[in-house]
């Protein structure tokens, strides 16, 4: 079967296959006359693969891994409660003391594990009833994690229809960090100071993610847009956040308490922006009108992050996200196994299946980041004159 979907993809492939470095890099680098735009693949670039995608699906099937795995989310939503215990009591029993910051580190800690279980809730792997799914992630999602469902499902779905996608993936769209070029090229004032440096900064800025994606939610519930079963989760939220914060303030002395609540919400934000960030930053951007078919758009623009179990318990399966894009639906036990069924037919077809470290991820996409920042570079600052630039005469 791989042969047969090879002879496809080679006769539709003119010329020789380019390098992975050609394939996989999209990047802006700085030559004398200062920063190169950023150019996107397309259409030419990546050939389409009209089959591939039929054929591994068929496989995936056939081997039973869509099949869901009750017990392995029972497991797993034993040890976050038993968690969640753990610091009700250690909070109960230390009292006035600033041990309680490793308290609130570990709730930031089971506040992400939480929202691992909320996104596999939306893409329906953890029942078979899409109800039910939906029910438990507006219950875990809402009302213990803090985020809102629908905003956060509205957002991921477009993600994932066109992940990398100029104009249609909103989690390139500019926010404090900008992705493109052309956003980075905006940015002015205390904005261009930190997209100038945003790579270095991007960790930290993650400290405040957690209260980022709080203040979302409010926002995007109390829009004027229609939101399906807004009220129902405008009281999961409030609710949420009166049971977590009502305590700290009852029970800690002020400035405790509010160490206590930075400290639990920047661990969540960092958490989770550590966790999403190496997925898709600094593969290859789409631009706009690129056709391409389902296969290539999501393993050409997905990245793995290896490991095995550890890196799967600690990133809740995001670290196979090439497996997690091709097969959303499918559950976190059986991505490793999907893995090397997508890698043989990565190989048979010559596509890139990229796969590095956790932390070489993350020097790829500090790298990606200083890359695009380099267009907010003023300009009317002559790079032959600027200080920082070396000038060899040989």
């Amino acid at each position: 079967m791989w042969a047969r979907a090879r002879e496809a993809a080679l006769a539709r492939e003119p010329g020789h296959p380019r390098s992975e470095e050609q394939s996989i890099a999209s990047t802006i680098v700085e030559s004398r006359l200062g920063p190169v735009r950023q150019t996107y693949s397309g259409t030419k670039e990546f050939p389409p693969l009209t089959k591939a995608y039929t054929e591994l699906s068929q496989v995936v099937r056939e081997s039973g891994l869509l099949v869901r795995t009750p017990v392995f989310y029972s497991v797993v939503a034993g040890a976050i409660v038993l968690g969640f215990a753990g610091c009700v009591t250690a909070f109960i029993l230390l009292g006035d003391s600033w041990f309680q910051l490793i308290v609130a580190a570990v709730l930031g800690i089971l506040f992400t594990q939480v929202a691992f279980l909320a996104h596999e809730a939306a893409h329906r792997q953890i029942f078979a009833s899409g109800p039910a799914n939906d029910r438990l992630g507006l219950l875990i999602g809402n009302g213990i994690v803090g985020m809102s469902r629908s905003w956060w499902a509205s957002k991921h779905t477009r993600h994932h229809a066109n992940p990398n996608r100029v104009d249609k993936d909103p989690d390139i769209e500019i926010d404090t960090i900008s992705f493109l070029d052309v956003d980075a090229a905006k940015a002015r004032g205390v904005q261009r100071w930190i997209t100038q440096r945003q790579g270095y900064l991007f960790f930290p800025l993650l400290a405040f993610e957690g209260i980022n994606l709080y203040v979302l939610a409010f926002r995007h519930l109390f829009s004027r847009g229609e939101v399906k079963g807004r009220w129902g989760e405008i009281a999961l939220l409030t609710l949420r956040h009166a049971l977590f914060i009502a305590p700290i303030f009852i029970f800690l002395p002020v400035g405790l308490a509010f160490a206590f609540f930075g400290v639990s919400v920047a661990v969540f934000g960092i958490y989770m922006g550590a966790s999403f960030a190496p997925n898709h930053k600094g593969m290859p951007i789409i631009e706009p009108g690129a056709k391409l078919d389902f296969f290539s758009k999501q393993v050409r623009t997905s990245r793995n992050v290896s490991g095995g179990w550890w890196a799967t318990w600690l990133m809740g399966g995001l670290n196979y996200q090439i497996e997690h894009h091709l097969f959303p639906n499918m559950p976190r036990p059986h991505l490793s196994k999907a893995r090397a069924i997508v890698r043989e037919q990565c190989a048979t077809l010559d596509v890139p299946y990229v796969e590095t470290t956790l932390f070489q991820s993350y020097g790829i996409v500090i790298a990606y980041l200083n890359r695009v920042g380099l267009a907010a570079r003023d300009p009317f600052d002559c790079p032959l004159t600027s200080p920082t630039r070396q000038l060899n005469v040989e």
